[in-house]
């Protein structure tokens, strides 16, 4: 029995190392502001889902209070010119304003969208790919102690280069979860966000409150793996950005596992054998007051694992 409980000490030591290195997603759910039935379903999931709140919406004021109240962070979803020709939002940026102008929108924008933290652009793929532009930007946000959430809809985006020299910090988009309304592609976009937090470390993917992106998020946030952890944006602003990785296929097929140990050079000590039964209490022994393993005695030494049936 001694040995048994050794060998379980040495995989839940083996477990709690594994989620220390765990993946962070974060989710944020842009065009808050409009539907008030769907947004509120969306304020019922789990605190760290973020969300974005368009400032000149009908229920911008209403929605950015009730996510502040129950404990979601709030970004300002601004909007910025896009390439394309196509109706615009009221005060939309573009990189030709003056620094004024930019100013006058962004305060504004401010006033409108209480207990905001960041901001994210709306469309944007004009204004986050002009240089000039988007330093008019940062130079405001220098002010406001906002972080910058790059929706990245243009894989050119200056937003890193325009925020240098400012305190603003850039995080960036990986995933959009509903390019399509269809629930079988937003499963597969939110796994392949998943799969980027695993293989990358962290990802951020963003929504939008439509009913099939809400129904899906309420059906597989409760099923998250358990090398995930959800966070909110400001959870990842000192993680560093991955930019070495290609995003996974759309096929969702996981990258390869990079192998850390590749390069290493061969140490040319002797080994010597050692009976199984003695390494497993060595390392049983080992890991035994770790932080995780107290943390499983503290909080689950009630529970019966084995064959039991819950009631």
């Amino acid at each position: 029995m001694s040995h048994l409980r050794k060998i379980s000490g040495v995989l839940t030591g083996l477990l709690m190392a594994c989620s220390a290195h765990a993946g962070k997603l974060s989710i944020v759910i842009d065009d808050f502001g409009y539907r008030p039935a769907q947004e509120n379903q969306v304020l019922q999931m789990p605190k760290a889902v973020s969300v974005a709140v368009l400032p000149n919406a009908t229920h911008a004021r209403e929605m950015a209070v009730k996510a502040h109240q129950s404990g979601h962070e709030v970004l300002i979803h601004l909007p910025m010119a896009p390439l394309s020709k196509q109706p615009l939002e009221k005060d939309t940026l573009r990189p030709d304003m003056s620094s004024a102008e930019v100013e006058r929108i962004i305060r504004e924008a401010v006033a409108k969208v209480p207990y905001a933290v960041g901001l994210n652009n709306h469309m944007g793929s004009a204004m986050t790919s002009s240089l000039s532009g988007m330093q008019k930007v940062m130079q405001v946000l220098n002010h406001y102690n906002f972080y910058f959430l790059d929706s990245m809809t243009i894989g050119n985006s200056q937003s890193t280069r325009a925020a240098q020299g400012t305190s603003v910090k850039v995080i960036k988009r990986r995933v959009f979860l509903d390019d399509t309304q269809n629930e079988a592609d937003i499963r597969k976009q939110f796994m392949r966000a998943v799969h980027l937090a695993q293989r990358d470390g962290s990802a951020i993917a963003i929504g939008h409150p439509h009913p099939t992106t809400v129904k899906v998020l309420q059906q597989m946030l409760p099923t998250l793996p358990a090398d995930i952890t959800l966070v909110r944006p400001s959870q990842l602003l000192n993680e560093p950005q991955n930019t070495r990785h290609k995003p996974l296929p759309v096929e969702n097929k996981p990258a390869t596992p990079r192998n850390p140990f590749r390069g290493a050079q061969s140490c040319p000590v002797k080994a010597l054998p050692v009976p199984a039964t003695r390494a497993l209490g060595v390392v049983a022994d080992s890991i035994s007051d770790s932080a995780g393993v107290r943390y499983i005695k503290t909080n689950f030494s009630g529970l019966k694992f084995g064959l039991e049936k819950t009631p």
